[in-house]
This record gives C-alpha cells, sequence and structure tokens, in this order.
C-alpha cells in the first residue's frame, strides 16, 4: 500500500555507520534507522546472538515461561529503576500498554472516564489510541473519530500545564516524551521534568514517559530522565532496545505496576527468545563499551563542530541537542536536502518541515563524526546560497 514515500535507493548491506546499495554505492549512516541500530549495522555480538537463538528456539508464546524474557526484564528493571516489564513488538505497541494501564488506574480508583495528558509536537505513534495521544494535526486527518480522554498542554510549560488541567478531577496521567523527537529535536528546560515530576505527586497522577526515541542511551544516559534524577511510574522503550530486532516494552513501578493481572493485555509474539535474547546483547555491549558515555562525547563533538561551522549561518535558527539527538532548525523548509544529502554518501533525516535531525550510532569514529558535520554543514551553507 501507499503508506510510504521511499527514497530511491536500496540498501543490500551493512556494517558498522556504513551501508551499501544494490549498486555497489556506499553511505554514511547519521539516522541509525530513525535510532533504532545505535550500534550500527552487522554488529558482530548481537549478529552472533541472534544466530545461535535462532538454532536452539524462536517462539513458543507467553503461555510459558521465557527464560530470556525474565533476564531481560530484571535487567531494565534494574537500569530504569522500575519494578515490572511488559513485552512487545513497537514503541507503539508500549505507548498502548502505558495508556492502557493508565485507563485501568483510573478505573480502579473510581474514575469513570479517565483522561490523561498530553502534550503538543508530541508523536506516540500511529494507532488510534496512540495517534489521538499525538500532537500532530496533519497525521490525524482523515482518522477521525479519535478517543475521548485526552487533554493537550503546550511542552516545556508548566504554567500552561497547571492552567488547563486545574479544571480538570478526572485525570490520571501525564504522558510525554523527555526530549521530543518528531516534534523536532525539542529539548525542555532543566527544571520541566521533575517539576512535573513534582506536579503528579501531588496529585496522584501517573507520570509516564514515552523514552522510544531517547531511550538505550540515545541522550548519554540509560533512559533521558535520568538527566534529572527523577523516576517516572511509567517508561516505554522500542528503537535501540533490539537494534534492528522488533522489540518493545512497558516499564512501570508502584501501584503501576501491579495494574494489570492475568488477562488485562497481552501479545503473541512479544517478548519471544529471538527478540529478548538480540536485546539482551545489545545491553550486554553497550555497558562492555560504555558506550553511554560515548554518546555524550560525540554529542558534544557535534554540538561543537556545527557551532562552529554554522553560526554564522543565516539560515540557522538554532541547533538542539541532546547526545546523539541533534536538531539544526533553520528558517525554512528544507526537505530537499534528505535527498542532497542521500547524493553525496549521506543518509539524514528532515522533520517537523525544517529540522535536520540527526541520530548517528554510538558506535560512530570521530572520523566518521566529523565527516557528517562537514557534509551537512556544506549542505545547509548552499541551501542558503540557492535561496
Amino acid at each position: 500500500m501507499a503508506t510510504y514515500a521511499p527514497l530511491p535507493v536500496t540498501f543490500d548491506h551493512g556494517q558498522g555507520a556504513w551501508l551499501w546499495d544494490s549498486d555497489g554505492n556506499k553511505y554514511l549512516d547519521a539516522l541509525s534507522g530513525v535510532a533504532v541500530c545505535g550500534l550500527g549495522h552487522a554488529h558482530p555480538a548481537v549478529t552472533q546472538a541472534i544466530c545461535q537463538q535462532a538454532e536452539k528456539l524462536i517462539h513458543t508464546s507467553n503461555i510459558y515461561g521465557i527464560a530470556a524474557q525474565q533476564t531481560l526484564a530484571e535487567k531494565l528493571t534494574q537500569l530504569a529503576g522500575m519494578d515490572k516489564a511488559f513485552f512487545c513488538n513497537s514503541g507503539l505497541e508500549a505507548n498502548e500498554t502505558a495508556l492502557k494501564l493508565a485507563r485501568l488506574y483510573g478505573h480502579n480508583k473510581g474514575i469513570d472516564n479517565p483522561v490523561i495528558v498530553v502534550t503538543e509536537n508530541s508523536f506516540h505513534g500511529r494507532s488510534i489510541a496512540t495517534l489521538t495521544a499525538t500532537g500532530n494535526h496533519k497525521l490525524k486527518a482523515g482518522f477521525e473519530p479519535l478517543l475521548p480522554g485526552f487533554v493537550r498542554v503546550p511542552f516545556n510549560d508548566m504554567v500552561a500545564l497547571k492552567e488547563i488541567t486545574s479544571s480538570y478531577s478526572d485525570i490520571v496521567a501525564i504522558l510525554l516524551e523527555p526530549v521530543q523527537g518528531e516534534g523536532g529535536i525539542n529539548v525542555p528546560d532543566d527544571n520541566y521534568l521533575p517539576e512535573v515530576r513534582q506536579y503528579c505527586d501531588d496529585n496522584g497522577w501517573l507520570m509516564m514517559l514515552d523514552e522510544i526515541q531517547t531511550g538505550m542511551c540515545r541522550t548519554g544516559e540509560w533512559f533521558a530522565f535520568q538527566h534529572n534524577n527523577i523516576v517516572p511510574d511509567v517508561v516505554t522503550l522500542a528503537k535501540g532496545l533490539g537494534n534492528g530486532v522488533p522489540i518493545g516494552a512497558c516499564l512501570a513501578r508502584g501501584q503501576a505496576a501491579d495494574t494489570f493481572t492475568p488477562g488485562s493485555h497481552g501479545s503473541t509474539f512479544g517478548g519471544n527468545p529471538l527478540a529478548c535474547t538480540a536485546a539482551l546483547a545489545v545491553i550486554k555491549t553497550i555497558e562492555d563499551n560504555d558506550l553511554a558515555s560515548r554518546a555524550q562525547s560525540l554529542g558534544a563533538r557535534f554540538l561543537d563542530g556545527l557551532h562552529k561551522q554554522l553560526d554564522d549561518c543565516d539560515q540557522v535558527v538554532q541547533i538542539k541537542s541532546k547526545g546523539l539527538m541533534i536538531g539544526i532548525e533553520l528558517d525554512q523548509p528544507c526537505k530537499e536536502l534528505v535527498k542532497q544529502a542521500l547524493g553525496g554518501g549521506l543518509l539524514i533525516n528532515v522533520t517537523a518541515d525544517n529540522v535536520v535531525r540527526l541520530l548517528p550510532p554510538m558506535i560512530l569514529t570521530d572520523e566518521e563524526a566529523d565527516q557528517i558535520i562537514d557534509t551537512v554543514a556544506e549542505l545547509i551553507r548552499n541551501l542558503g546560497q540557492q535561496q
């Protein structure tokens, strides 16, 4: 079906931060499959784990115990400060899980019509529920009627959050991204997440963080909320968790962790032996190579290099970043830069119409980082000259 408009390239194989197309052309990947392949392509540890597990067992179903699933749940909850995990196959499903959990949490408290607070410019998925939660109006067009039970507030604005929610008596949770990815790499003020945490505590609401894009050390910590020394009640994960193998997770603690009971939720493929084994290999590789620190240092290198080359560029509004989430906001739409970069052997992305988005892998070398910086800066400068 015509759900995509693919670029004129088909990739045949990859290695590290590089991809080769079916004609043998080589490309430097600064997008990582949209924040999925944090370890790059064909990482030997992940490849070996997948092959060994595939030879043993791929699927049984959650009717039975799954050893790798239990081990992964223990590891993720320990890393995140959570109590329990539910496994699925994608970020959308992880967010659906969180939304169902919040509603059931509200009903268990005697709230007949629970309301979930979400933010403008957010992205949580394309199912009916997650599309309703998403703050992009273009994505919603034609799919109405959407679901009731949501109230939307500006992102990174505590005054507006308190004003808008003060008239509601049936709010049960707030769902937001610690850094908005699809919305344009929007990084909130340092005090925003701690203040949201306190506001949820004051009102008995669940603080639910969508870490689909920010999680797994993308921002320089295992989870972006760890930069702020807080702990949410619910965290959703996917993308970088499996380095390309489909897997999602919803982590919870406290009362939220005990909300579901057998039959409340489920997944046929979620948490199968193959996906969980891949995720365990990803975690071990990140730990063994201290890639969280590497994401921080690479992020700083990108920020410094881009500022040096683009601070005097008139069309650059601002450069936004958190670890290896980098956004260069321009004063004009710039989607043509994606094809221009492809022609020069570089994979990038443009989001929110005018933000060049870079999501490179954590295994990037300094030389590869500098090559991305130089190429992107040249593309943006040339765009200004064309105008």
